[in-house]
């Protein structure tokens, strides 16, 4: 799909008006403060997506009203469409000009991949946030995903439950049996799924990753969990009671599992400089976006904020003059950056106000 104009009155500190974007890449650059990340946020909502800043909607809103509006025309599914956020007192939403009621409606078409320097936390923290980027990433594919994490989700609540009670009612124990069938039942599918996902990431690793490190580093990515069956699941789950009991907490199964990531045969976590984690974060998002389009026809909007810090100038290259076929939109403070781009749109933002200032060779 193709973002071709987005207009903004009163979303945060953006000045009135219309920005028109070209299909290839585009950079928005400028000093702290000034907008550039509020221009992608508004992008973004377009997805059905909340916030990635995880803003309330108040602060969504300008200083001093009380509504705020953006509308976006862009291609997709083979047409010209249009769609519109009104934020007040009730958040409205219209595509193609008919109530949808919530933006979460327009998910199904307009498609998109954010990186966000949050997004490091991939890397650099727990298993939680790369536990959480997978499920998302399947959910987006296969939405009834999502209805399979609930499930299991509340199965592990309901061991923890019986698990705080059976020290003192042993009959329990026929209860807790059956729930450690459901959760091993549940867990099993859900490990299923990340590691197919994970097969298809890998699949898409190395064209991506040679691009950004020029063939100079080896990248392994792999799921990382302690039974990947439901008689697996259910032999450690039972192994586990008399611990668990004791802390009332489930802990084995997916919501523990974790994705690992290598770096030339060594933790990206641990071992990873500033520069090559955030490689590996945009990575793993170029594959998203790679992934969704081949398994929806259609590429997806690429949206990459502060993309640009601790990046060498090859990596920097990769991503202004390497993303062919896509649309991209890059923040960054330095203007300097955008000298080697030779394809695509720039614009500066200064106070809200947005200036066009390279419009040539636009076309991918």
């Amino acid at each position: 799909m193709i973002v071709n104009h987005v207009q903004f009155d009163r979303f945060r500190n953006l000045k009135k008006g219309e920005i028109s974007f070209c299909d290839g890449i585009n950079v928005i650059y400028g000093e702290n403060a000034q907008g550039k990340t509020n221009i992608l946020e508004a992008i973004w909502l377009f997805t059905g997506a909340r916030s990635f800043r995880g803003a309330r909607e108040s602060e969504i809103i300008a200083y001093e009203n009380e509504c705020a509006e953006i509308k976006m025309t862009f291609f997709a599914e083979k047409r010209e469409q249009n769609a519109e956020i009104r934020f007040g007192k009730d958040k409205d939403a219209f595509l193609n000009g008919v109530k949808k009621g919530s933006p979460s409606k327009f998910g199904g078409v307009i498609k998109g991949v954010i990186f966000s320097p949050d997004h490091l936390s991939l890397i650099k923290s727990g298993p939680s946030e790369r536990r959480s980027f997978i499920d998302i990433a399947i959910t987006q594919l296969n939405p009834q995903y999502s209805s399979l994490l609930n499930r299991y989700n509340r199965a592990v609540t309901q061991r923890n439950s019986i698990l705080k009670d059976i020290r003192f009612h042993s009959g329990l124990d026929e209860m807790l049996d059956a729930y450690e069938q459901q959760l091993a039942l549940l867990g099993a599918k859900i490990v299923r799924y990340r590691k197919r996902y994970v097969e298809l990431i890998c699949q898409e690793v190395p064209k991506i990753f040679e691009g950004l490190s020029a063939g100079k580093e080896r990248i392994e990515i792999s799921y990382v969990s302690a039974a990947e069956d439901e008689e697996g699941l259910v032999k450690l789950l039972k192994e586990s009671r008399k611990e668990d009991s004791l802390t009332a907490t489930t802990s084995v199964g997916p919501h523990r599992d974790d994705i690992e990531v290598l770096i030339n045969g060594r933790s990206a976590r641990r071992f990873g400089s500033q520069g090559q984690q955030r490689s590996c974060v945009l990575m793993l998002k170029l594959c998203e976006a790679e992934i969704l389009y081949k398994n929806g026809g259609e590429q997806p909007i690429i949206l990459l904020d502060d993309v640009m810090s601790e990046l060498d100038e090859q990596r920097q290259d990769y991503i202004l003059n390497h993303l062919s076929g896509r649309q991209v939109f890059i923040t960054c403070c330095d203007k300097n950056s955008i000298d080697r781009m030779r394809r695509g749109r720039s614009f500066e933002i200064k106070d809200g106000e947005i200036f066009a200032d390279k419009e040539d060779e636009c076309a991918q």
